[in-house]
């Protein structure tokens, strides 16, 4: 049983306030008919199809990483929000929200430890990872009987954590939009989430428009190089990770759209036998515009000065785009600007 000093936290955050207590057979009949009107029960499924219902929205909300964490304060379910893993980095959200969210308790720097997630008091955990294949062990993460046991409902954001599991390529952002609808379902927040995907679908529908005379053929072939994964082997962007949709939307041509999968180790040699014309310089937000210049130069002088990619075209003549990684390759409300912003970077007649 929760602590009554929690009552009044719920009651600002709740989507009906209930009294804390037990409360009548009329107040039960109250809540389950304001549930009703809410659109609930909803049923939300996870990677595998498995289903989880909900009679009314979550009150407290635990998040994986800043992705889960932007989409629900996008949604305006930031204040049910009482921690996170994978904390945003300075700079890295939208400014009119960077306030609120730099309040969320920051559970694990990484991956949430399980005693922590399990004892955290949430009813609702949103997991963008725990079905990558990519990301290995990442910690000792609570089995579905446990996550029961803590009253802890499990969802994923499937454009993100059952990337490697689709059976087809990405070159959409629907898999994004369907995350963001379901979302609102789950937290009554529907009528935002819908203004939130018209918004996104009037971004890319224009982006569309602009470039529907392009030829596919004449659209340049592009390398997203994400500087922070290493060096030493760079990281492919596959055809299941939501960057190909990004890349794809913006009149460009992902160099490994050919390989299944969300990403995966390449050689240098498979970067340049594929001579891409455009290259993005992914990098990691490092908080500041003067910190993101310096890691996008350190991003560029390597390849300048790497042996086996000084002599690249796109890199003897600077055909480089500054764009962060998290924006390519997390999904969320921004990726339709991500989309706009390389598609004017790569077709500025077309796309103004």
């Amino acid at each position: 049983m929760r602590p009554r000093a929690w009552c009044g936290v719920l009651a600002a955050v709740a989507l009906s306030a209930t009294a804390c207590g037990g409360g009548g057979a009329a107040e039960k009949a109250d809540d389950a008919a304001a549930a009703g009107a809410a659109g609930f029960p909803v049923s939300v499924t996870d990677c595998t199809g498995a289903k989880t219902t909900f009679d009314s929205a979550p009150r407290r909300i635990v998040t994986s990483n800043a992705a889960a964490l932007e989409l629900l304060t996008w949604l305006g379910a930031g204040d049910r929000i009482v921690g996170t893993g994978f904390p945003p980095g300075k700079g890295s959200m939208p400014q009119q929200y960077a306030d609120s969210v730099a309040k969320v308790p920051v559970l694990g720097k990484t991956v949430i430890p399980k005693e922590k997630l399990l004892g955290s008091g949430a009813d609702l955990y949103v997991d963008s990872f725990s079905s990558m294949k990519n990301m290995g062990k990442t910690g000792d993460a609570p089995t579905p009987k446990e996550f029961e046991a803590a009253g802890i409902k499990h969802v994923f954001l499937k454009s993100t954590a059952c990337a490697s599991m689709a059976k087809a390529a990405r070159t959409d952002l629907s898999g994004v939009e369907a995350d963001i609808e379901e979302l609102g379902k789950v937290t009554g927040t529907s009528k935002r989430a819908a203004e939130l995907v018209e918004g996104m679908r009037k971004k890319t529908g224009d982006v569309q428009a602009a470039l529907k005379d392009v030829p596919q053929d004449k659209r340049p072939t592009y390398f997203l190089f994400d500087y922070d994964a290493g060096t030493k082997q760079p990281m492919a962007v596959c055809n299941r990770q939501v960057a190909n949709a990004v890349i794809t939307m913006a009149g460009a041509r992902n160099v490994f759209a050919d390989c299944d999968g969300d990403f995966k180790p390449v050689g240098w040699e498979d970067v340049v036998a594929k001579n891409p014309d455009r290259i993005q310089l992914a990098v990691r937000n490092r908080g500041s515009e003067e910190a993101n210049r310096k890691a996008f130069d350190e991003a560029a002088d390597f390849l300048r000065s790497f042996p086996a990619t000084k002599d690249l075209t796109a890199v003897k003549e600077g055909r480089f785009l500054r764009i962060g990684s998290e924006r390519t390759t997390i999904g969320g409300v921004r990726s339709a600007d991500t989309v706009r912003e390389i598609a004017h970077e790569l077709h500025p007649d077309q796309v103004k």
